[in-house]
């Protein structure tokens, strides 16, 4: 029984084989009756004006301005270090490290929970003004970071 598969599934392999190789010379016999189109014919040289020809005509426009950075890629480039078109973790966190080490205050590179703790309740109180422990709406938006002032022109 399992000779008789062995054979059966052969002789179909075989004719499975030979199906496509008549397919593959009946594609290629196709392609090889094909006329193939002729290259356009050469065009004549352009003749170039000597060192001592006449100048005529106006001068030639001016090359566009280059385009201006979006926002999205300015903010993109920002994060890019490198400039290799893509931001690695190390680029994106970089920004964040100015703002680590104000809150690392032993400077070991880890952030403990206490110094987390007290800078937050440093802002806390900061923001309190009415000492009343529960922030406003108005206290609590002086907590939100502070913009950068933008600059009046893009020069």
């Amino acid at each position: 029984m399992a000779v008789s598969r062995f054979l059966i599934g052969g002789v179909a392999s075989a004719l499975l084989l030979t199906g496509g190789v008549f397919l593959w010379e009946g594609y290629s016999q196709i392609a090889a009756d094909e006329v193939l189109p002729q290259p356009p014919p050469a065009l004549p040289a352009i003749p170039v004006a000597g060192s001592s020809a006449p100048k005529r005509g106006a001068a030639p426009p001016a090359l566009p301005a280059a385009k201006a950075e979006s926002r999205e890629e300015r903010r993109f480039n920002r994060y890019d270090r490198d400039r290799n078109e893509r931001i690695s973790r190390v680029e994106m966190m970089s920004t964040r490290t100015a703002a680590f080490r104000k809150l690392d205050k032993d400077g070991n590179n880890l952030l403990s929970f206490e110094e987390w703790a007290a800078a937050t309740s440093d802002r806390f109180a900061g923001a309190d003004a009415d000492r009343s422990g529960d922030l406003t709406r108005v206290e609590f938006a002086t907590t939100a970071p502070k913009r950068a002032a933008k600059p009046k022109c893009s020069c």
